[in-house]
């Protein structure tokens, strides 16, 4: 009998991630992929990205809305109650041998809440990672102690999901799946990515900027200064992407959108580019910027520079193309111009990389498929001797 592995994916990043790993378990004998797509992928504000799914070829299982319009923190905090519940029921009938997640998100904080009470085994990728300025810190923390293998992106990260208490033989560096992404992401040429989003390409920023949900200063306040930054820089046009479900993402997001109706000669915003389009957005901008994890896992294999702004992704493994700086406007100016210049370019190309080869679905496929899972629910805490 195949084994049902159950994979979650709320937002476009997850599913970006996701994607390779969930076609290995397909064409792997002796799985089965089931697949619940929540969150985001069913809002038409954030674009409905649960087609993307299905063109691709995956079927859809479930479908869970739990989204409450609204981003302030009770609406977030209703959201994850209203999963919990509505995941239940679908993981009853899914019956899966095993659920695996990926990341940080409340959604995916509601799923695996259902799925540990329900006796059900969780794999959690992407464990052990610090964001200190985001609730997705605590979150992520969370979901290790409910999970039970643990898939992480480094050798520093599995130390740390073992100094939570998890055993360490069922903790394993497998790298991060977004090396693997861009490995097995076809390329385009920038003549082919301005046709397939309809602005001609020439040099470029790509921006994207998420609420830093635990930062003292306001969105309001940071995507204002970033905005006034960014104007010191007309020469280069500007591609941004919104941000996710999160506590006041529809300030930052008509923030942009307002910008771009001010600027429409040089910038354009997407709700999503898509994963083939992102990363060759990526392979052809002149920087990444803003706080997305992108910019640290994705960014340095393109040797591309990353503006990273504020805390929100402090505590992880940073690449030699990242260049911290705060949100003063006068930080984001001077951080853009260092990764202008040539000789930080110059500096940043073949700098070693931190994230894996690019093999991690191959790693990940393996263990779901030859672990024993006979009594992996009865958890026993480590200790360091």
């Amino acid at each position: 009998m195949n084994r049902k592995i159950c994979v979650v994916t709320g937002t476009r990043a997850e599913y970006g991630l996701l994607h390779h790993l969930m076609k290995r378990i397909i064409h792997e004998p002796g799985l089965e992929l089931k697949l619940i797509v929540t969150g985001m992928h069913l809002s038409p504000e954030f674009g409905l990205t649960y087609k993307e799914i299905e063109e691709d070829g995956f079927v859809i299982d479930e479908k869970i809305e739990m989204l409450i319009s609204g981003d302030s923190t009770t609406a977030i905090t209703k959201s994850v109650g209203l999963g919990v519940i509505s995941f239940a029921d679908a993981l009853e009938r899914i019956k899966p041998d095993i659920l695996l997640v990926l990341g940080d998100r409340f959604e995916i904080f509601a799923v695996t809440q259902a799925a540990m009470i329900m006796r059900i085994p969780i794999a959690h990728i992407h464990g052990g990672e610090l964001t200190q300025g985001a609730i997705d810190d605590a979150i992520r923390h969370s979901i290790t102690k409910m999970a039970h293998f643990h898939f992480t992106a480094s050798e520093e990260y599995k130390n740390r999901v073992i100094q939570l208490g998890e055993q360490p033989e069922t903790v394993y560096n497998v790298g991060a799946l977004g090396i693997e992404g861009i490995r097995k992401t076809k390329c385009m040429d920038i003549v082919e990515l301005s046709d397939s989003i309809h602005f001609q390409l020439e040099k470029f920023f790509l921006v994207t900027l998420h609420p830093t949900t635990l930062e003292g200063s306001s969105s309001e306040m940071q995507i204002q200064n970033l905005l006034k930054a960014l104007d010191q820089y007309p020469d280069y046009q500007i591609l941004f992407t919104k941000t996710n479900a999160d506590t006041d993402g529809r300030i930052i997001n008509k923030y942009i959108e307002d910008y771009v109706e001010r600027n429409p000669d040089r910038t354009r915003v997407y709700t999503s580019l898509g994963q083939v389009r992102y990363l060759n957005a990526v392979r052809h901008c002149e920087m990444v910027i803003g706080n997305s994890s992108s910019g640290l896992l994705e960014s340095p294999v393109f040797e591309k520079p990353t503006i990273n702004i504020g805390i929100r992704q402090q505590g992880r493994l940073k690449a030699a193309s990242v260049i911290d700086c705060s949100f003063s406007v006068d930080d984001i100016k001077a951080a853009i111009l260092k990764g202008l210049s040539a000789s930080f370019k110059e500096e940043i190309k073949s700098a070693p990389l931190l994230y894996g080869e690019g093999n991690t679905s191959e790693k990940i496929v393996l263990i779901l498929k030859e672990s024993k899972l006979g009594n992996i629910i009865l958890k026993k805490f480590y200790d360091f001797k």
